[in-house]
Parts: C-alpha cells; structure tokens; sequence
C-alpha cells in the first residue's frame, strides 16, 4: 500500500511539482492524516510551507500563459522529477490512515525510493511537456489555461488520497494518464488535418 501511495504522489508532483510536497507538509502539520518519517519533518517547518506556497503560486501563474507554459516545462523538467523522488520516499515510509505500519522495503539503500520517484514523476511530466505546444497551437492557446486548471486539480486530488485511498489514488492515476494520452492523440489529429485542409 505504501508503495502506491509514494507512485500516486510522484505521478501528482510530475503535474505540479510543489503541490505534493504542500500537501504533505500541511497535513502531516496540521492533521492527524500522516505521519512523515525520521528526517523528512522539514516538510512541516513554517519557512519551508512558506516558500513552497511562493513557488506555487508562481507555478499556478505561469503555467497558465502560453508560450511561457512550455518555457517554464522546460525549467521543470529538473524540479517536477525532484519532487516525486522526495515525496515517493516520503510517502512509502508514512504512517497514513490507510498505511499503519509502512514497510522497511528501500531502507537499506535510501536512494532507491528516490530513483524510482524521479522516473515516475517523468513520466507525466513528459506528456505534459508533448502536448501543452500542440494545444496551445490547436486552440491559439485559450486552451493553457484550461489544461493546467484540471492537472492542478488532479494534483490535488491525486494527492489527498494517496493518503487516505491509496487504492482510488490509483485508479484516478489510471484515469489521468489515459485522459493526458488521448489528449495528445486528439491535438496530433487535429494537427493532421489543419495541414490535409491547408495544403488541399
């Protein structure tokens, strides 16, 4: 179960790279619905919420304009990786509602859980990075912000029940990838034939 949790959180973190990390340091803070490890209690100091409230912020902005939404997923690429290796190893050693007793599986070799983060989280990450240019040129990028309202709320939701569903947490998982898959799928089709219609 651990294991899914810490999948599910770095899926949401190759979305948004602060929102797993907010989400995990405020509720191990300010509920009862988490708790964090040995040496991950950085997450609930105040400096730190503060400045991954910033960033979001930020995040939140930017990624809503385009051009600049596929400039900052460039910057990203190193960040949103980062994120889910931290909180795929944060996650797996939690003790949540729906994990009581999180298992010692990776802690011998304390950098595996983060390896395995940093290519999960990619994974989103990179078919956010394909498809948001294609739906920006599609819709004369009305579409950015559009796109990015709904991969922040899959953020959100994917990771407030890694926490208490991890089981949900995966098959919303599930869901999103199929969605972001057909939607790129959608923007090569309509690419396709705005250049059979062009060139006819």
């Amino acid at each position: 179960m651990e294991i899914i949790t810490g999948l599910v959180l770095a899926t949401a973190a190759g979305l948004n790279a602060y929102i797993p990390l907010l989400g995990l340091g405020l509720l191990a803070k300010f509920s009862n619905l988490i708790n964090l490890p040995d040496g991950w209690s950085w997450l609930t100091s105040s400096p730190m919420l503060v400045i991954l409230v910033i960033l979001l912020i930020i995040e939140l902005f930017v990624d809503k304009i385009p051009l600049i939404d596929s400039l900052n997923d460039v910057l990203q690429t190193v960040i949103r990786p980062a994120s889910g290796g931290l909180v795929f190893a944060a996650g797996i050693g939690s003790e949540t509602v729906a994990v009581q007793d999180p298992a010692t599986l990776f802690s011998s070799k304390a950098w595996v859980p983060i390896v395995l983060g940093v290519v999960i989280a990619l994974i989103p990450h990179i078919i956010k990075v394909i498809s948001r240019p294609l739906l920006n040129t599609l819709t004369g990028g009305t579409g950015a912000p559009v796109a990015s309202t709904i991969e922040d709320a899959g953020a959100v939701f994917l990771t407030f029940f890694a926490i208490i569903a991890p089981i949900v947490a995966l098959f919303l998982v599930a869901l999103f990838l199929v969605f972001l898959i057909r939607r790129i799928k959608k923007a090569r089709l309509r690419k396709e034939r705005a250049g059979l219609f062009e060139s006819s």
